[in-house]
């Protein structure tokens, strides 16, 4: 199963790869949500194969997830790995600048499964593509507003 979007913001490619490859901020994130987040390689700067395993409890269960930069080329592209249960997501995120103030970002995540759980939870999930769907679509533009805001805002600008 494949979600995918794409959002155009008015922010140098730099400025919104560097935002959205800030990884210290979405480990201090997931801790402030309660996550367990161990860093799995020798911390430093992160590259390809750096790796992440978080445990969390999500509706009452708790759950453990790996997560593994398979790209990081600045500035241009990051894909990301994720494995819970079974259950793999690849996401993609691909930079593209439209000017020097404007970046396109396009962002696709496809959803596996490696186990008969992961497959019925793959099922159910592709009943509801069109709900996920748009929620995707709004967290991803909320993240890229976000983003936009803080460059035009004068939080980034100088960065």
């Amino acid at each position: 199963m494949k979600f995918q979007t794409h959002h155009d913001i008015q922010a140098p490619i730099d400025y919104v790869f560097q935002r959205a490859t800030n990884f210290d901020n979405y480990e201090r994130q997931a801790l402030r949500h309660g996550a367990h987040v161990v860093r799995l390689d020798a911390g430093g700067p992160v590259t390809v194969g750096s790796a992440w395993d978080v445990a969390f409890t999500y509706r009452g269960k708790d759950r453990q997830l790996r997560a593994t930069i398979t790209e990081l080329q600045a500035p241009s592209d990051l894909a990301i790995e994720t494995v819970v249960k079974g259950l793999t997501s690849h996401a993609k995120v691909t930079f593209l600048a439209l000017s020097q103030q404007t970046t396109r970002v396009d962002v696709t995540i496809s959803l596996g499964a490696k186990s008969l759980s992961a497959r019925l939870l793959l099922q159910s999930l592709k009943l509801a593509k069109s709900t996920l769907n748009g929620r995707f679509r709004k967290r991803v533009k909320e993240q890229l507003r976000a983003i936009e805001a803080d460059y035009q805002s004068g939080r980034g600008a100088s960065s």
